[in-house]
């Protein structure tokens, strides 16, 4: 009669890959609690990141393979995660609230970064996180027509602004300040620190990731924000098309100066599917984001096609992630989301508030 020891399950479950990682929870350091009572086992599985479609797969994988071994009882494992801090620019504070900051951006407009941004943020929330998205286009905002509200956010202390909720994020942008057809005429410091008042001035609430939709370019509001606003990591936008990719170029190399990491570049609007023939056309070229990706080194997170359903649920003010949750559009949203928390979870962690605050007296 074989007896179970801790090594020997340890060695089993060492077989189980994280399919987001490639790398076996064991090595992770991601099994937690792991108790052996006779021939019963129990444990815990931390992933670093948000992945709730996919926690039944790993917890069967990791039942058969405790079971691999001869002798093995009842099997009981928790499948969860813990989103942390993880490190931002030198010398820019985290924001109360707030653990974790990713900007979409897209060195130009008309590539679909808001929608983007938009599933994206759906796409983390489906998969268990909490998140929150904040319209950072003073001048163009669409992010309250693409989540369906409207209204204006209420101030319980006179000071600060309650996040809008909807579809389950928490939401914040120009727009429910505004009339609809109000136009911006404000220079630069004043979108700035509009923006700055919207970032800092909102009552976020225990935000594991909070997606910021950048305005499109390279001025003043996107260094300003990329500089002073404690940003995890960015991702760039682009079509396939060179004029696009020009920009989005120059969009990139504005995050490595501030010193903001690159998660990965998105490809939208990669292909069309003709909906009568099913014809695939590159009508903006092909592959243009995914050679700039291995041009400059960074992850590619993935195409998205240019599809109609996609045009029509953001307009209607339930994107792809939330109209068809089950559909290959919110599937390849979920991937990138999914992409984008682990690129995450494998940075640097935050220790500042680690560090003792340090209080010079006076010796009388």
């Amino acid at each position: 009669m074989s007896t179970l020891t801790e090594a020997s399950l340890l060695q089993a479950l060492q077989t189980v890959i994280d399919p987001n990682t490639q790398q076996d929870l064991v090595s992770g350091k991601q099994i937690k609690n792991l108790r052996i009572a006779g021939a019963d086992v129990s444990f815990e599985v931390e992933l670093g990141y948000p992945a709730a479609s996919q926690h039944a797969a790993l917890r069967e994988a990791l039942v058969a393979a405790a079971r691999s071994l001869p002798g093995v009882g009842k099997v009981e494992v928790q499948v969860g995660s813990k989103i942390i801090a993880h490190a931002v620019q030198r010398g820019v504070q985290l924001l109360p609230g707030v653990k974790n900051i990713v900007a979409v951006a897209s060195g130009k407009g008309g590539v679909g970064k808001s929608t983007t941004a938009a599933n994206l943020a759906l796409a983390l929330a489906a998969e268990g996180a909490r998140v929150g998205l904040l319209d950072a286009d003073i001048y163009g905002p669409s992010q309250p027509t693409m989540m369906g509200i409207s209204g204006r956010p209420e101030s319980l202390d006179g000071q600060n602004m309650e996040p809008m909720l909807s579809h389950g994020l928490q939401l914040m942008s120009i727009g429910f300040l505004v009339a609809e057809d109000q136009a911006m005429i404000w220079r630069g410091p004043m979108a700035t620190q509009a923006l700055e008042q919207l970032l800092r001035q909102t009552r976020w609430q225990e935000l594991d990731y909070l997606i910021i939709d950048m305005p499109p370019g390279t001025g003043d509001i996107q260094l300003t924000l990329s500089q002073r606003v404690p940003v995890t990591g960015a991702v760039i936008v682009t079509t396939p098309q060179d004029i696009a990719l020009i920009d989005a170029k120059k969009g990139l190399k504005m995050f490595e100066k501030v010193g903001v990491p690159i998660l990965g570049i998105v490809e939208n609007m990669a292909v069309h599917i003709c909906s009568q023939c099913g014809h695939a056309e590159h009508i903006f070229g092909a592959d243009g984001g995914k050679k700039m990706a291995q041009q400059y080194d960074i992850d590619y997170l993935g195409a998205l096609p240019l599809a109609l359903s996609i045009r029509e649920q953001t307009d209607a003010g339930r994107p792809s992630v939330v109209a068809e949750p089950d559909g290959e559009i919110a599937r390849l949203y979920k991937d990138l989301a999914r992409k984008v928390a682990v690129k995450i979870a494998a940075q640097a962690k935050d220790y500042s508030a680690k560090f003792p605050t340090i209080n010079i007296s006076k010796n009388s």
